[in-house]
């Protein structure tokens, strides 16, 4: 069923159309955007060109048009230091393995935000070495973060460990952890 404005007997719209994308508003949308979240030039550039092809499609305009100064723009922030693929991905890294995120979901994450496959594999190599410095294994410390966080093997009260043990190492696999590490943790007690 179409809503009608009764006033003008036209089918109301929802939404108003987007404005045409200029440099100046593509520069704001960037900034207010890298303001809210961090993100990658890969990331930011679908988001801007989300936004011109939008707005192309709206006002009849060209696409590449809108394309250049998107490239032009992440350009300048790369050189600036506003985007730094290296800092955001050792950042979210970082992050998603203190939620309990295994390295082999943190590559995908990463990936799938558009990091380059070679800086993922600098970067959790980094993070590699800095775990094996201090004796501990990064996937070892990101089950136990899970473990801790989901309440889940020691962190279970003691008469339902036994009871929840197969819920426990399916949602640990369904997690991205590896059957043997899924295993030591959950059959393991809290430190």
């Amino acid at each position: 069923m179409v809503r009608r404005n009764l006033r003008y007997a036209a089918p109301m719209s929802k939404t108003p159309p987007p404005k045409r994308v200029t440099k100046t508003s593509l520069e704001n949308a960037a900034l207010h955007y890298l303001e809210r979240f961090s993100a990658s030039a890969e990331s930011l550039r679908r988001v801007l060109m989300r936004r011109v092809v939008r707005a192309a499609a709206a006002h009849g305009d060209d696409p590449e048009d809108g394309a250049a100064m998107v490239e032009a723009l992440i350009v300048r922030y790369r050189d600036t230091g506003l985007l730094d693929d290296h800092r955001f991905a050792e950042a979210k890294s970082q992050s998603l393995l203190r939620r309990g995120t295994p390295l082999r979901s943190i590559r995908q994450a990463l990936c799938q935000k558009g990091v380059d496959a070679d800086l993922v594999d600098t970067v959790l190599g980094d993070l590699r070495d800095e775990f094996a410095l201090r004796g501990d294994e990064a996937d070892l410390a990101a089950a136990l973060a899970y473990v801790r966080r989901r309440r889940l093997g020691p962190y279970r009260p003691a008469d339902l460990r036994a009871a929840y043990r197969d819920r426990d190492l399916a949602s640990m696999g369904r997690a991205g952890f590896s059957w043997q590490l899924a295993r030591r943790v959950i059959d393991g007690e809290t430190e």
